[in-house]
């Protein structure tokens, strides 16, 4: 939650710091942590905001979240990281790998289409789908 109020605040280095501690824990712990894919998404966010060039980096985090978020079944968490994976790839001109990759999860969905996720996965499926 710290991380997220730090990205919020435009603090990506602080965020960063708070992010890599919190996945050492994790690391050290074993096992899987129940938001761990939001600690990699969040992760992904904090280095493209310190750093828009560090894409690669960044979709190594995204990467990684939506696999945790797959193995977990949190469907929530593999829709957020997929949409800011998209998003990135359409940047970097691969519009249709993005798209189909957005699709693929969003068509998983079958009720909560009013939720800002899913509006936003929408909103970006539309945009790619131009």
């Amino acid at each position: 939650m710290l991380a997220r109020t730090r990205i919020g605040v435009g603090q990506p280095e602080r965020a960063l710091q708070l992010l890599d501690e919190a996945l050492g824990k994790c690391e050290r712990l074993g096992g899987v942590y129940e938001r761990e894919a939001e600690l990699h998404l969040l992760r992904g966010e904090a280095i493209l905001m310190r750093d828009s060039a560090a894409t690669a980096e960044a979709e190594e985090c995204f990467r990684k979240a939506i696999e945790i978020a797959r193995g977990q079944s949190a469907k929530w968490w593999e829709l957020r990281a997929t949409t800011s994976l998209a998003r990135l790839l359409a940047k970097q001109g691969k519009r249709d790998e993005a798209r189909a990759m957005l699709a693929d999860i969003y068509n998983w969905f079958t009720e909560g289409f009013d939720t800002a996720d899913l509006k936003d996965a929408k909103a970006l499926l539309d945009e790619l789908g131009r």
